[in-house]
């Protein structure tokens, strides 16, 4: 099956941090929302949304599944192609995202993103030589949830050209500490030598 998101019936408050961090409570394994939220997160910044993106640890997948079935369904998503996911081995070879949704006709609710792990070492899923300790890449913001640092959002928005990273880049540089920019510098020289971003990390 090939799917998009449908969001068109779904609200902001379906897919904030509070109801992701509701869905996931009680769960037996470390969990962490990334992306834009984790921006808004440490920012106090504000903005729209059109998902919600939650990290977890790939050895705990069968533990997230345990947890949000049977009242959330949830399908592997490998580009574009989903497969629902109701046991660990019917995971799609190669995906790493898993989208979550209330049934077969309800908009999605979740990103989830399977990242890799040496025990209690976040490896980036981008390339694995980019590592940090797992409380020094999350951080517990005011409302009591683990979010993904922001040098780290930035290094994996990094990637791609999106208007939307570059508005986190501009909310979040001026608010990172010096280790923390020399960091997101020289990750993104590792890997993307000559991105637009080296310049004003330099400044």
């Amino acid at each position: 099956m090939t799917g998009h998101r449908n969001l068109v019936e779904e609200t902001e408050e379906d897919r904030d941090s509070p109801q992701a961090a509701d869905r996931l409570a009680g769960l037996a394994a470390r969990w962490w929302i990334v992306g834009g939220w984790a921006v808004d997160a440490f920012s106090g910044i504000p903005r729209d949304h059109e998902a919600i993106d939650v990290a977890f640890f790939r050895a705990d997948l069968p533990i997230v599944l345990a947890r949000l079935s049977p009242d959330l369904c949830v399908w592997s998503n490998l580009n574009g192609t989903l497969r629902p996911l109701r046991k660990a081995e019917d995971l799609l070879d190669g995906a790493r995202q898993l989208w979550v949704r209330r049934d077969g006709d309800s908009p999605w609710l979740m990103d989830l993103a399977m990242t890799p792990h040496d025990g209690d070492t976040w490896i980036s899923p981008r390339d694995e030589r980019i590592r940090r300790p797992f409380d020094d890449a999350t951080f517990v913001a005011g409302d009591g949830i683990r979010y993904l640092r922001p040098e780290l959002v930035l290094f994996m928005k990094a990637r791609f050209a999106r208007a939307s990273g570059e508005r986190d880049f501009a909310t979040i540089l001026p608010m990172l500490e010096p280790e923390r920019r020399d960091w997101l510098r020289e990750a993104i020289a590792l890997l993307y030598p000559g991105h637009r971003w080296l310049d004003r990390l330099r400044a």
